[in-house]
């Protein structure tokens, strides 16, 4: 019982410890904009993205570029509650690139009283003024 209750407290530690700073930070944003979009607050989701003309958001549609053309492609996609439903996210991978880059991969579902749906995701997250930021998403 020992061996089992240390193997477990090595398993908390490093899952827990083990995480840079940087990773703990990407997995936070995504948790944040995991609440926002499940209440309903599509710009506070957008908030983890870069405002810039060369955010890239490649989906369904092809791809798009820029923050304010992605918000609106949102909004049109999921004008209402029912459409935006409640996200999950499963992180699968977390893994840095290099100083200010991370690579991340990952799976989306979104539960709806209209249809459920889902699909995986890869986001390229650079740090910007020392933020974390996508820079470019593709989700399918």
């Amino acid at each position: 019982m020992k061996i089992f209750i240390f193997i477990l407290a090595m398993f908390w530690y490093s899952s827990t410890f083990c995480q840079s700073k940087d990773e703990i930070s990407i997995r936070n944003l995504l948790d944040q904009q995991t609440k926002a979009w499940n209440t309903g607050q599509i710009e506070a989701f957008m908030d983890g993205y870069h405002r810039s003309d060369s955010l890239m958001f490649i989906g369904k549609s092809g791809i798009t570029y820029g923050w304010q053309k992605t918000l609106d492609n949102y909004k049109k996609g999921y004008p209402d509650r029912a459409a935006m439903g409640k996200l999950d996210f499963s992180i699968l991978q977390v893994k840095p690139l290099c100083e200010s880059y991370y690579f991340v991969v990952g799976k989306w579902h979104l539960a709806r009283t209209i249809g459920d749906l889902s699909g995986a995701f890869t986001l390229l997250f650079r740090k910007v003024k020392n933020k974390w930021l996508i820079i470019a998403d593709h989700s399918s």
